[in-house]
């Protein structure tokens, strides 16, 4: 909005022509999604409170985690409505990336919504069903699969980091391969949400990466400087990753041990979902398996317990999963867990961007 409203009057007053600039724009939109979330944070907190929406602890988790009954939840309506309204502030709403990445953030946030208010309204840790779930997810995954199949300069070879030559063409998989890759996202950011602030710290390295690559990927000599996927208009997703590390650093505040408020699935699968879109549209797909390699490691470790739980009728490969909770288990405090989650997500956020020269 504030380009459309400025940056035509730079003709009169050359300070105005700041506004073309991405870098400026994501810096703004990552500063006002910070000041949204900290400044609305107390209030929503409160009105949480006051309405009984609060956290409903499975029984069968760590004994610690029974003190954090009761405290408010669904604080991703908070950090969705910082992110929206951040990119709605600050990004060009003529680019039809920027719309299609509001409007699946937006619809993974309602399933998440839809899963928070089940736990809340029956008291139980019992939402939506893992059927009903997955139904909604991959039926809003495959509209952004089709919507960037059949869009116009679209290009269906996969781009594998550290390999430039590698570059297998997915063809019309490439649509059920963006499903898997959005749904897997969002999951898995939902799956590591177990902690206070272990989703936040790893969500906004992410974010923070992909506002790299965003960038890079909408300017057509660095893109092809650096031997990158180019896509025409995408580097307007670097503002709405801007919104996302400010928004999520702004929940951090209050996310932070001890929790005041938990983001929730409205919160985890819509953060997750925006990664997912963000990665499927700059055609940086795998390389989400790297940067969110914290959020692939709480999702494996689910599927390798869940698997061996199984075919050995009743063995364990960890004490609990998701995978953070078996460190709980081994004696780890809560916050030694997270902290040590984030710094292994730091260095994967560095081993990331380093596959712009390693290829």
């Amino acid at each position: 909005m504030l380009y459309h409203l400025f940056y035509p009057l730079h003709t009169s007053f050359i300070g105005f022509n700041v506004f073309r600039y991405i870098t400026f724009r994501s810096i703004g939109a990552a500063v006002a999604a910070f000041l949204i979330v900290l400044v609305l944070g107390p209030l929503f907190i409160r009105t949480m409170r006051r309405l009984q929406i609060g956290q409903v602890v499975r029984d069968d988790g760590p004994a610690s985690h029974l003190s954090k009954q009761g405290v408010p939840t669904m604080g991703g309506v908070l950090i969705l409505a910082a992110i929206i309204g951040s990119s709605l502030l600050w990004a060009r709403l003529d680019n039809i990336y920027v719309w299609l990445i509001m409007a699946t953030t937006l619809f993974f946030g309602l399933i998440g919504g839809l899963d928070d208010f089940r736990k809340v309204t029956r008291r139980n840790s019992a939402g939506l069903s893992a059927r009903g779930k997955l139904v909604l997810q991959f039926g809003g995954a495959a509209a952004v699969g089709l919507f960037i199949f059949f869009h116009p300069g679209f290009d269906g070879h996969l781009s594998v980091p550290f390999l430039k030559d590698i570059r297998p063409d997915l063809g019309w998989f490439y649509v059920i391969f963006a499903m898997i890759v959005i749904v897997g996202a969002s999951n898995a950011v939902n799956l590591t949400d177990g902690l206070d602030g272990l989703a936040t710290g790893p969500t906004v390295v992410s974010a923070a990466v992909y506002l790299v690559f965003s960038y890079i990927a909408g300017h057509i000599v660095i893109a092809e400087y650096l031997q990158v996927p180019y896509v025409a208009g995408s580097g307007e997703l670097a503002v709405f990753c801007g919104a996302m590390v400010g928004a999520c650093l702004g929940f951090l505040w209050f996310n932070a041990y001890p929790a005041q408020v938990f983001m929730g699935d409205v919160g985890s699968l819509s953060l997750g979902g925006a990664l997912g879109t963000v990665a499927i549209i700059i055609k940086q797909e795998v390389l989400l398996a790297i940067v969110g390699g914290v959020f692939v490691m709480e999702a494996l470790s689910v599927i390798m317990q869940v698997g061996y739980f199984k075919i050995t009728k009743g063995k364990r490969i960890f004490l609990m999963a998701p995978f953070h909770h078996h460190f709980e288990k081994k004696g780890w405090h809560e916050t030694k867990v997270v902290v040590r989650f984030w710094i292994v997500s730091i260095i994967l956020g560095f081993l990331a961007i380093a596959t712009l020269k390693l290829r």
